[in-house]
């Protein structure tokens, strides 16, 4: 029979009940040892499954059936291959035979922290919900968390922190993952670029062309004074070493600072300053 008139094919040699298990619990629920292979049995398994699941069923008995049913068909399951003799994965709602468990995907949550939180490194602690089970193993309670990050000095921007299997629990899944990815908050003085860090000076033209010393207070509040010896140009910048970010990888290193100038022009020059100008800059 070709395949695409008949989904399925099923082999039944030999049928054997799991260890310890009574001929009679297959049979217990409708089933026979010469019909394991065929539809009905599945079809079967999917109903009285979900009939008797206990977050459905309101009845005592209800996990104790649940069980039943699921080791009869455990039993039968063993036997079910496709046409070419692969294993065939009986996924009905959550319910298999073999009692397989798939992870949640991950759940994905934004850190953000200062500068100074990644300059110095810090404690945040953060307070989640989720799904508990109970000691049935199938009912579930809302509780809260606390999930504790230690920022270290330097960690960069996309940093991932994993808190494995905290997410909501229940019988037929494995609570996903908690992961929370670092963003930078804007800062008033710096941005950053991987360990280096940007300061932009304003600075008047007269001071740019004869020379200035250039304040820069610190992530740690040290106030650097920059000697500014050079002519400053659009394009000018200043690097001071060693005044950056933290390295991850070695905290006692740090990246470099770039101090760049934004020149401010005067908006009006009296007849005698364009005079004097002219004298220094064109003679």
């Amino acid at each position: 029979m070709p395949r695409s008139s008949r989904r399925w094919r099923f082999s039944c040699e030999r049928p054997k009940p799991a260890p310890g298990m009574r001929r009679e619990t297959t049979e217990l629920w409708g089933w026979r040892r010469s019909e394991c292979g065929h539809w009905k049995s599945r079809r079967r398994y999917r109903r009285l499954a979900l009939k008797h699941h206990p977050l459905k069923s309101n009845e005592p008995s209800s996990a104790e059936i649940f069980r039943q049913i699921a080791e009869a068909f455990d039993v039968l399951s063993d036997q079910f291959f496709d046409a070419e003799g692969s294993e065939v994965d009986l996924n009905f709602g959550g319910l298999q035979g073999r009692g397989v468990k798939k992870q949640d995907p991950p759940i994905e949550r934004d850190l953000y922290l200062s500068l100074e939180d990644l300059f110095f490194g810090c404690t945040k602690k953060i307070k989640i919900s989720r799904r508990v089970l109970n000691e049935d193993g199938y009912s579930s309670t809302i509780k809260d968390k606390i999930l504790t990050i230690d920022v270290k000095p330097g960690w960069r921007q996309g940093t991932r922190i994993t808190f494995e299997k905290e997410g909501d629990q229940g019988p037929n899944i494995i609570p996903a993952d908690i992961i929370f990815i670092v963003k930078e908050k804007l800062h008033p003085r710096f941005r950053r670029e991987n360990d280096n860090l940007f300061f932009v000076n304003p600075i008047p033209l007269g001071k740019a062309l004869t020379c200035c010393t250039v304040e820069v207070k610190t992530l740690d509040d040290r106030l650097l004074n920059i000697p500014i010896n050079d002519i400053i140009h659009p394009k000018y910048f200043k690097k001071v070493p060693g005044e950056g970010m933290p390295l991850p990888e070695d905290p006692t290193k740090k990246g470099d600072l770039f101090i760049f100038f934004d020149i401010q022009f005067p908006t009006r020059l009296t007849p005698q300053k364009k005079q004097m100008l002219r004298q220094a800059l064109l003679t």
